[in-house]
């Protein structure tokens, strides 16, 4: 391995671990706000109690993104300085206005959220919950912001060269921009609706004696992951067609990768599965199984247009682009070598097919748990827990698959070509990464992954010790019977049965 390959192994497998946090937060935050808001307006005891429960996950979901977020920084200095160089004058904005602005309200509001229980109007502390939730979304923004002019450089021109920033608006209003924000935030949804259904199925399969206090919390949370999900995921293939077709002008490589289209077509079908060695460029192993011209229609709306293949696009990307690149010491063993402009075909073909089917499985899952607990129903066979547990990893893996897809499909490129844009404004990502040794950032690389794996440990322990101890863990029995109708604040008490739990309650 070289130090390219190691950098983008280091920064691909630290951004996706980090991943698995941010849609969860945000998704979740916007729940948890909903269900404060149903408490303060009916002042029902079951909404109060899904504030505290879902409120607490929330917040140690939170801890953990934001430990992890910081290194997400840091690397661009750590092992992308040359990249940093490149694009700082244009990356520093958004990014500056997610950190100042954003993360900055989410943390003022959060903590007051977590200590106003007792301290503040209940309408007052509400609010806190929605500026919280709604800054996560806000940081969203500027951060897809700043992904989408790697994507689609706009709003610069190029000065001694490098590009400088000469609109803001259009870097903040970029098509790709506005495209991908309203995809991943119904990702997160889509996240967080699972997560609901499976911990709430769970706890109420497992108490499903009528008797139990809690049972409605659980059919409540539920019920609305299960609407959640299936709402997100009708949104999800709405902006996934809207992003197909900015990928067709935007990025037409990626495109064609995505269906491993080796050859034009005019109509281009749709490949449902592929059975043979998609890695391989020329398609003569491969065979498909299709939907005649569909591809054409996700492209350009129609079923006639003609979508390029790689074969084709390789000869006007080496006509625009260069064949080789520069003979520059810098890029050590891909100095003067043959550009390669062929993503990893495996990875973009199976990437854009995990990430929809896993998408829709989740979307069913939550269709047949909403079905099998209608009019009071609850399931009694022990496939029901396993089914709506596992389906909370379907849309983790579908949100990291579609990520993997969208910055593995722009490779060689770290800064994608505008094919409209100022002429020469792109950056390979052999040319980003920082003068390491090999030494230096595999060192980098096992310490971190090391570090992420003992954080997810840590996770992982305190998800399980919540979700088990159900609403009792952040709301014990006495102080629920006496906040029906208060401020909505949960007091220590000494009949709870983990004592630990109120140590850590978070000033519940």
């Amino acid at each position: 391995m070289d130090v390219l390959e190691l950098a983008r192994w280091q920064f691909g497998i630290t951004t996706v671990y980090h991943f698995l946090m941010v849609p969860l937060t945000i998704g979740l935050s916007v729940l948890v706000a909903a269900m404060q808001t149903a408490w303060v307006r009916t002042g029902e005891l079951r909404h109060l109690k899904m504030t505290k429960f879902w409120g607490k996950l929330l917040l140690v979901n939170f801890a953990m993104g934001v430990v992890t977020g910081i290194v997400q920084e840091f690397q661009f200095g750590m092992s992308w300085s040359a990249y940093s160089r490149f694009v700082g004058d244009v990356f520093g904005a958004p990014l500056a206005m997610e950190g100042l602005l954003a993360f900055f309200v989410e943390s003022v509001f959060l903590g007051l959220w977590i200590f106003g229980w007792d301290r503040l109007p209940k309408r007052v502390h509400l609010a806190c919950a929605w500026a919280f939730s709604l800054a996560t979304m806000a940081s969203a923004y500027f951060i897809l912001a700043a992904n989408s002019w790697m994507q689609h450089p706009v709003g610069v021109e190029f000065v001694n060269g490098k590009p400088t920033m000469n609109s803001i608006g259009a870097v903040l209003t970029n098509n790709t921009a506005l495209a991908a924000i309203p995809h991943t935030l119904a990702g997160a949804f889509s996240v967080a609706a699972a997560f609901l259904v499976g911990v709430a199925g769970w706890h109420l399969w497992r108490r499903r004696s009528a008797s139990d206090e809690h049972r409605e919390v659980w059919r409540s949370s539920l019920r609305l992951g299960g609407w959640v999900g299936v709402v997100a995921f009708a949104v999800l293939a709405i902006t996934g067609d809207m992003q197909g077709k900015l990928m067709f002008e935007q990025q037409p490589m990626k495109m064609a990768s995505a269906e491993a289209l080796c050859h034009t077509e005019k109509p281009a079908s749709f490949s449902i599965i592929a059975i043979g060695d998609v890695a391989n460029a020329n398609c003569e192993d491969v065979k498909t199984f299709n939907v005649p011209a569909l591809l054409s229609f996700l492209a350009h709306n129609d079923f006639s247009t003609e979508v390029k293949g790689v074969e084709n696009l390789v000869s006007e990307y080496q006509a625009k682009y260069g064949t080789n690149y520069p003979d520059d010491p810098a890029l050590g063993s891909l100095a003067g070598k043959p550009i390669d402009y062929v993503p990893s075909l495996p990875v973009t073909y199976w990437g854009f097919r995990i990430m929809i089917g896993f998408g829709a499985i989740s979307a069913g899952i939550g269709l047949l748990a909403l079905w099998l607990t209608r009019r009071g129903r609850i399931p009694g066979g022990r496939w029901f827990p396993l089914m709506v547990l596992g389906g909370i990893a379907t849309p983790f893996i579908g949100n990291s698959a579609g990520w993997i897809f969208t910055e593995m499909g722009r490779q060689p490129f770290v800064v994608a070509p505008n094919p409209t844009g100022v002429e020469g404004m792109w950056m390979f990502t052999a040319q980003a990464v920082s003068k390491l040794t090999v030494g230096e950032v595999l060192t980098s690389l096992i310490s971190l992954t090391v570090l992420y794996a003992v954080l997810g440990v840590v996770e992982l322990y305190l998800m399980r010790k919540y979700i088990r101890g159900g609403v009792d863990a952040v709301m014990p029995p006495a102080a629920a019977s006496s906040s029906g109708s208060g401020s909505g604040s949960g007091s220590d008490s000494d009949d709870s049965e983990d004592s630990d739990d109120q140590a850590l309650s978070f000033a519940y």
